[in-house]
């Protein structure tokens, strides 16, 4: 009779990596021209709040998009991924000043 109880240990091959958590999955860089910029609308706490988004590029020039866009419509804001997140409903605005650059919209 053969009694078996708890785990099979057997083999040696154990999967003992970590995940870097840290680490985001690349993304595709497109130019400007090739953008669809998205808005969205949200109340927080009911605040008004602009999401702008899906940027696909380098970390440093959503800071300078972002830097912008804070200096023009003398507002608060922040990057979220691939969003930009604006305080106030300005839409409208963000749009004319966005076109100059030379962005696209849906």
């Amino acid at each position: 009779m053969i009694f078996e109880m708890g785990a099979n240990l057997q083999g040696d091959n154990f999967d003992t990596k970590k995940e870097d958590k840290k680490k985001k999955p690349k993304q595709n860089i497109e130019p400007k021209n090739k953008h669809q910029l998205v808005f969205t609308f949200e109340k927080r706490k009911g605040k008004p709040v602009t999401l702008l988004g899906r940027f696909y590029l380098v970390e440093n020039e959503k800071k300078q998009i972002l830097k912008l866009l804070k200096k023009k419509l003398a507002c608060g804001g922040s990057i979220k991924d691939e969003w930009i997140e604006l305080q106030g409903d300005v839409k409208t605005k963000v749009k004319e000043i966005l076109e100059n650059e030379g962005w696209k919209f849906k």
